[in-house]
Formats: C-alpha cells, sequence, structure tokens
C-alpha cells in the first residue's frame, strides 16, 4: 500500500512524541513492504529526500519565522500536496492544526485514519480563545476522518462519551534496552543512581514547576537533570526561576536514544510530568529502559504505569518521593 503520514514536523526525530512515533512506524510499514511517504518541514534538519526507505517530502513551513500560525500554513502545504500523491491511506498525526483543512484532504481516493492525540484544548499555555478553537478542531477533526485511533484508554473512553464514536486503542510499544554503558556518565559529569532527571517539551501541562519545586524543597543536593528545549520563553522563565539551584541542570534537547537510554537507566528517579496528551512515547522509551518512574497521576500514565511506578500530583509529593533514598525497584515493562 502507498501510505503518506503528515501531521509531524519530519524524520529522522529532532522535536517531539510524534516525530517519534512517526520514524519508527515509517521503517517498520518500509520494512513490510509498503510503500511509505512523511511530510517533513522545509526547516528540518536532515535535508535527503528519502531516510531507511522512507520517502520524504519536504514542503514549506513559516513556523520558525511568524509562530505557531506557520504550523498551519505547513499542514495545508502538506494536505494540498497529498491530493496528487494516489495515497491508498493518509496517517494523520493529531488534529491541531490540520483539521481545519480537513474538508481538502482527498477522501475519495484515500482512507484517512486520525491518531487523535491528546487533549490539546486543555493546555495551559493557551487562552481561552485557543482553547475554544482547539475543543472545535478536535470536534471537525473526528467529522474529516474516516477511523480514528486512540493511544490512550483515556482518550478512548473520551471520545466516546463526547461524540458517541469509537475509536481503535493502539498502545505505543517500544524497545526493551540491556545494552547499557555506564561510562556514557562520565560525558555528563554523573554517576550511577546519584541523579534523578525528566525529559519533556518545557510546557506548563507537563508539570515542570510542581517538580522542580519538589526537588527545590527536598534540600537534597544531587543533580537534577532537565532534558529539553529551554530556549522558548517558558524554558527561559524556568531557567531564571531556578538559578540559585545549582543541582538544577537544564541539558537542552538530547535526541542520541542511546545516550538518553542511559541516562534514563543510571537515573535514581525518573520524573514523568505529562498530564495531558494522552499516551507520551518518552514515558515508554523510559520502561523500556529501566529507568524507575514516579509519573503524574492521572488516567493516561495509570493507565500504562499501573502499579510499576510512584505517583506524585503536587510538589510536596515530589520531594517525600525525592528525598526517599530506598524505593522498591520495579523491573522494567
Amino acid at each position: 500500500m502507498k501510505i503518506g503520514i503528515i501531521g509531524c514536523r519530519g524524520i529522522p526525530n529532532y522535536y517531539g512524541g510524534f516525530e517519534q512515533f512517526a520514524e519508527y512506524l515509517a521503517k517498520i510499514l518500509v520494512e513490510k513492504g509498503h510503500e511509505v511517504t512523511v511530510y517533513n518541514s522545509h526547516d528540518h534538519p536532515f535535508k535527503e529526500d528519502n531516510w531507511k526507505g522512507v520517502k520524504l517530502i519536504h514542503k514549506y513551513d513559516p513556523e520558525g519565522s511568524v509562530g505557531t500560525a506557520g504550523q498551519f500554513i505547513y499542514d495545508l502545504n502538506c494536505i494540498i500536496d497529498s491530493r496528487k500523491r494516489q495515497f491508498d491511506i493518509i496517517f494523520q498525526l493529531g488534529y491541531t492544526s490540520s483539521s481545519i483543512w480537513g474538508w481538502l484532504l482527498p477522501r475519495k481516493k484515500s482512507i484517512v485514519v486520525t491518531n487523535m492525540d491528546g487533549l490539546e484544548w486543555k493546555r495551559s499555555k493557551y487562552n481561552k480563545l485557543v482553547r475554544n478553537f482547539l475543543l472545535f478542531a478536535e470536534r471537525i477533526g473526528v467529522v474529516f476522518s474516516d477511523y480514528l485511533i486512540s493511544d490512550s484508554i483515556g482518550i478512548k473512553e473520551y471520545l466516546l462519551e463526547k461524540y458517541n464514536v469509537g475509536s481503535t486503542f493502539i498502545p505505543y510499544g517500544t524497545y526493551r534496552v540491556e545494552d547499557f554503558n555506564e561510562d556514557i556518565l562520565y560525558d555528563f559529569g554523573l554517576k550511577k543512581k546519584e541523579y534523578c532527571m525528566l525529559i519533556a517539551r518545557l510546557e506548563p501541562e507537563n508539570n515542570i514547576e510542581t517538580i522542580l519545586d519538589g526537588v527545590c524543597y527536598s534540600g537534597v543536593s544531587e543533580p537534577f537533570l532537565v532534558i529539553g528545549n529551554h530556549n522558548t520563553k517558558y524554558g527561559r522563565y524556568l531557567k531564571e526561576k531556578y538559578a540559585a539551584h545549582s543541582q538544577i541542570l537544564f541539558m537542552g534537547g538530547i535526541y542520541d536514544i542511546k545516550k538518553l537510554n542511559n541516562l534514563r537507566n543510571f537515573a535514581r528517579i525518573y520524573f514523568h510530568g505529562h498530564s495531558v496528551g494522552g499516551t507520551n512515547p518518552s514515558l515508554i522509551e523510559a520502561m523500556g529502559s529501566g529507568a524507575f518512574v514516579c509519573a503524574h497521576d492521572n488516567i493516561f500514565n495509570r493507565s500504562i504505569l499501573g502499579k510499576d511506578a510512584l505517583y506524585f500530583s503536587d510538589s510536596s509529593s515530589v520531594s517525600d518521593v525525592y528525598v526517599e533514598k530506598e524505593h522498591p525497584q520495579y523491573e522494567a515493562v
């Protein structure tokens, strides 16, 4: 089959969850004999038109110059291009900036399958007007899709309750990592089980402040790694707020999966603060690398982790977990 993947900034992954998902999925589908095309931003660092057998189409993306509005233009460019490609399936990752163009999707020629993402309209970084728009975008994303996919039991239940539509729950998977090298820690000046960490986009709904406040309240002086792009308004705010706390280290984005797997495995605690985005691939990867996880207490995280993790709901509970040096050692799932 000819499969087109839209809705991400491109592969290989240099950004986030959907890009990581697209990278893995596209490669697997190609290995199974399908012809797969992924749309990439023209600003993507990888400039070739083929990656491990996956065809790449680079389309103009002005997000870097005009901000969030550029995502809508990028998605429009991708959808218009898809009309001439004769895809059997168009797999749409999310709906935030693409569903308003849903009427342009070639639904008579292609089956449109949409991964509905998390509850984007609940993200605290958006004002009321934007949240109302995102709720509208979610609704028309349902209308202009032939099939829906939910990556979380919580999202599946939400779609059924709110729109009375079924969706297929397809959980994310990951590889179980068994090849670790403690020498990688030396590059970061770290020691095994003598640091903690988080990996996330630095956004309010990922509970970064809740976690870091708990770290500060704990009085524990071991290093705490914050991995994620901090060259944003909120990232700069966080760096300024915690500038006096030398144990909190803002590492920027790290995309080398081998380094990330080792950092997660050797950390004393891996904190996961995501609260509205459904299932986050970085959590699944952390489980596969054998990390000891403490996650924000919500249906999305509990449906994945179950009893194989600790949970926090506020900075006080983060501090309690952080101070405790001995925790039950759960195995990687």
